[in-house]
């Protein structure tokens, strides 16, 4: 590269889905586009140590789950057993292949590729300090997307860097697992590494700050996960204050306090599973300045910073880390970019009222759109309703009884405006209601559509029901 500063259109910083969704949709609209990323390996957290890794995890510890059970459905399966090496392999090649690909279409010429840790040094321009070494460089855009991700959040807890941790990266590539691990949180991460871990036969401790696990979320569905998990001999202490860890002999020793006692555990790994904080120092954000709530850059509906030419996508600023947001946020950011570039106002604004979030644990929780506590705390007058699994033919039959469904719907009018499952195949269950809730469908419509009998999807007829009986139309 040579010495004049190049100059972009749109320049990407990060190459993950956010990133890849916001220099694909400007490049097809035109633009002349590099993308800045400064990871040893393309391809994005979700790809290399996220979704698709850990859910090839996961599906080596549900289908042990099934195999405990065999006797249940008069089959035999003897000498269970765990390969922790074949597991790791076979989850090693699939991420390889998924890998491939994204770098495939990072590197297809389409725009500039810069490996390199970006700052910015003006609002305009970032210098670029090369992942090989050597000289740092300037690049000018005209548009910015930020999309750098986030990192694991290790919480300042007295001794814990001292003795050492694992998070769920190292999970992720052990050849050996602990005879006892203590799970510190209880988000989406910390409840399906711990029912991997206990799958895979090692004895887990969760240990959660919170009053119930999955914060924010419906108390109900909370318990359901908290009372599987103790039936599996999964330990649970919620609401809890850790105070220190230390060394205990081979062990790690973890105090905390518990409903007003004392307490301590003993186990041989900690894992810190307390969420994910946005990738944002060393981006020289305060030189622009681009403002920040916590270490979160602050965006307007149409994904746009305090900078109106520098835009944000994905974990460094979603109000959900989870991909297909960061996809629909990256592409509002480019075709915004586009907008301001033509003399228009960045009119597009992102559309939150179908967010969808999933945990893989077991039983599975999925939810969309509204709970009934956001819609108390809006005045919006609605009915609600649920259904157990245990009452449900095919989850009986399948021998998969914990959990319910939940539909909500506005009182007035019957559209269906959020929704909450937990049980068997939750995350695959939600998205019926997804489209339901994309077309706007009420539940009076809802209750009529033919559901084969007898399979798990048919349970939503019961609560749609329920809410269609219970509307009240406005009089006139």
């Amino acid at each position: 590269m040579n010495s004049q500063i190049q100059e972009f259109d749109m320049i990407v910083i990060g190459g993950g889905s956010a990133g890849y969704a916001a220099a694909r949709t400007s490049k097809a609209a035109g633009l002349r586009v590099a993308v800045v990323d400064a990871a040893l390996e393309l391809g994005g957290l979700c790809i290399l140590r996220g979704c698709m890794p850990s859910k090839t995890l996961i599906e080596s510890a549900d289908r042990m789950l099934t195999l405990r059970r065999a006797r249940e459905f008069g089959l035999n399966a003897t000498e269970l057993g765990v390969q922790l090496s074949l597991i790791r392999d076979r989850k090693r090649s699939l991420i390889a292949d998924f890998a491939g690909y994204r770098q495939g279409q990072l590197q297809d010429g389409r725009w500039e590729l810069l490996r390199g840790r970006a700052h910015f040094v003006d609002a305009h321009t970032l210098e670029v300090a090369p992942l090989g070494g050597g000289a740092s460089f300037r690049v000018k855009g005209r548009t910015f997307c930020l999309a750098t991700g986030s990192v694991a959040h290790v919480p300042p807890i007295s001794g814990l860097a001292e003795v050492g941790y694992w998070t769920s990266d190292d999970v992720l590539e052990a050849a050996t697992l602990p005879s006892s691990v203590a799970v510190l949180g209880g988000g989406a991460i910390a409840l399906e590494m711990a029912h991997y871990l206990e799958a895979m036969g090692c004895r887990v401790t969760i240990i959660q700050r919170g009053v119930q696990f999955l914060s924010g979320l419906d108390e109900a569905c909370s318990q359901v996960v908290t009372d599987a998990y103790r039936a599996r001999g999964i330990e649970s202490f919620l609401g809890t204050e850790i105070h220190a860890v230390e060394p205990f002999g081979e062990r790690k020793r973890i105090r905390f306090q518990h409903q007003g006692q004392e307490k301590q555990v003993m186990v041989e790994q900690i894992l810190v599973a307390m969420g994910r904080q946005p990738a944002t120092q060393g981006l020289g954000l305060e030189s622009v300045p681009v403002d920040l709530v916590g270490r979160k850059v602050s965006v307007t509906p149409t994904m746009q910073t305090s900078q109106p030419h520098i835009f944000a996508a994905g974990d460094v600023c979603s109000p959900l880390d989870v991909v297909h947001v960061a996809i629909q946020q990256g592409e509002i950011a480019a075709r915004n970019a586009v907008r301001l570039m033509r003399g228009e106002a960045a009119s597009e604004i992102i559309d939150y009222r179908l967010l969808l979030f999933g945990v893989f644990s077991h039983p599975q929780v999925a939810v969309v759109g509204a709970m009934e506590a956001d819609l108390k705390r809006q005045g919006v007058p609605y009915v609600a309703a649920s259904y157990p699994f245990n009452d449900h033919g095919k989850s009986m039959v399948m021998g998969e009884v914990e959990g319910f469904v939940k539909m909500i719907a506005h009182r007035q009018t019957g559209e269906i405006l959020g929704a909450c499952c937990v049980g068997p195949q939750a995350t695959e269950l939600i998205h019926e209601v997804v489209v339901a809730m994309h077309h706007r469908t009420k539940v009076q419509d809802f209750m009529l559509i033919p559901h084969y009998h007898p399979t798990l999807s048919e349970i939503w007829t019961y609560p749609a029901e329920e809410c269609a009986d219970a509307l009240v139309p406005v009089a006139g």
